[in-house]
């Protein structure tokens, strides 16, 4: 294919090269005449290992171009790749400046040029930006409509500084999103040659992987260093504890716990963080990430009464009460935090758990509770038809799997509300509505 790729920077001139070494024709654009200069003469104009051996090579063979023609790169090309950086303001917002300057200037020139074009934008933009600043400028400025007169998609990038030319030719992912799948489709034959699993999506997933990814990469470094921080004075090789810990790719390093659901309980994990927190502090390091995390679950717990209210029904049925399928543990459970939460503001509540019995509680799980919720055993009903007869909203607190066929006996007037995303496919029903999804 014959590609422009606007902005020369880091990802642009990576990606611009080896779009040639794949056997595309490449126009590289930039407002900077320097850089524009720097590949004409096959030079790299960054720092980049293996980087400047494929600009000259391409530069040699005619295949790579440099403009700061946007107009003579669209008439040349059928795709174009918004590279363009989009840097920090000092509010922490982003500048998305040169995408919507760039966006005007590929749509006038698509006015002209003649023949559809594809235009896939890469920049890191937060989801919600291409739909809302990209696809009315582009039309704007061309008279065009997207999906007849041409497309847009967004494409995320994976690469990393000191390593990005392998990172182009081996990503872990490849990820093109769409207004619709046929577009997402036509994108990623771009990327034809490649091996890495192709994930198409929506334009806005999309633009929300590459966050997901690179805050979690932040999240790994911190998380690590706080591991370390305590490590150290307590004599204990945090190296070696890290490498034991990454050995687990069951659980650690895994989908296990990633998915967006409800908060966590149970008796492990919210005693060892307050433990482990406590001697942070008795140690007097500060470990903000290790201990933010019972605020944020706390939060995540207003969030659902947040929900909840939002509905304007009275009336709750909550299915599932122990912090997970499959037990009858209900110490430091977030849905009995959340039933208590909403006693107190006056809400009608029944409890169906096949798995929860006051009789059979005993030890520390029937301690927490007499202290929690004294008055259990009033809420506690034998069937799921209690529970349906009961509630104005019903409340799937566990993924158990006999759930799925109670709410398909809900009436449509019967607020569905799903805390753990039973459904693989949760229902578009108005009376559903998931928590974080």
């Amino acid at each position: 294919m014959r590609i422009s790729v606007f902005g020369l920077g880091y990802v642009g001139c990576v990606s611009a090269a080896c779009f040639c070494d794949l056997g595309h024709e490449v126009w590289g654009i930039d407002v900077d005449p320097g850089k524009v200069d720097f590949i004409r003469k096959g030079q790299s104009p960054i720092v980049e290992e293996g980087l400047g051996d494929l600009i000259a090579k391409y530069s040699r063979a005619g295949t790579l171009h440099g403009t700061t023609s946007v107009a003579e790169a669209i008439a040349n090309t059928e795709v174009s790749l918004i590279c363009v950086g989009t840097p920090s303001l000092e509010s922490g917002a982003l500048n998305i400046e040169y995408v919507q300057r760039v966006a005007m200037e590929i749509g006038a020139a698509m006015k002209e040029c003649g023949h559809r074009h594809m235009v896939i934008v890469r920049s890191t933009m937060l989801p919600g930006t291409t739909r809302r600043e990209v696809l009315p400028r582009l039309e704007a400025a061309s008279g065009m409509k997207e999906g007849k007169d041409f497309f847009l998609a967004y494409n995320p990038e994976f690469l990393r500084e000191g390593s990005a030319i392998k990172d182009f030719y081996e990503p872990p992912k490849t990820v093109v999103g769409g207004f619709r799948r046929e577009t997402a489709e036509q994108a990623a034959a771009i990327y034809a040659k490649l091996t890495a699993p192709l994930f198409l999506a929506g334009i806005e997933e999309a633009e929300m992987v590459k966050y997901a990814d690179n805050v979690f990469h932040a999240v790994k470094i911190v998380f690590g260093n706080e591991i370390g921080a305590v490590a150290k004075p307590l004599g204990v090789d945090s190296h070696r504890v890290m490498e034991i810990f990454c050995a687990d790719t069951k659980l650690n390093l895994s989908p296990y716990y990633l998915k967006p659901g409800f908060a966590f309980g149970g008796s492990c994990l919210p005693k060892d963080v307050r433990a482990l927190s406590s001697r942070a502090r008795e140690l007097n390091i500060k470990t903000p990430m290790l201990f933010s995390l019972m605020e944020a679950n706390r939060e995540h717990v207003q969030r659902a009464v947040k929900m909840i209210q939002s509905f304007g029904k009275k009336k709750i049925g909550l299915l599932g009460l122990a912090f997970k399928a499959g037990t009858d543990d209900l110490r430091e459970s977030p849905m009995v935090e959340l039933v208590e939460i909403l006693l107190g503001k006056g809400y009608q509540i029944k409890i169906y758990d096949k798995n929860v019995s006051l009789a059979r509680l005993v030890g520390a799980n029937r301690k927490f509770i007499e202290t929690v919720l004294p008055h259990l055993a009033e809420l506690l009903c034998p069937t799921t038809d209690e529970i349906l007869n009961h509630a104005e909203v019903i409340i799937v607190a566990n993924p158990d799997r006999d759930f799925p066929p109670v709410l398909q006996k809900a009436k449509p007037d019967q607020i569905i509300f799903d805390l753990v995303h039973i459904f693989p496919e949760p229902p578009r029903k108005e009376n559903y509505h998931g928590f974080c999804w």
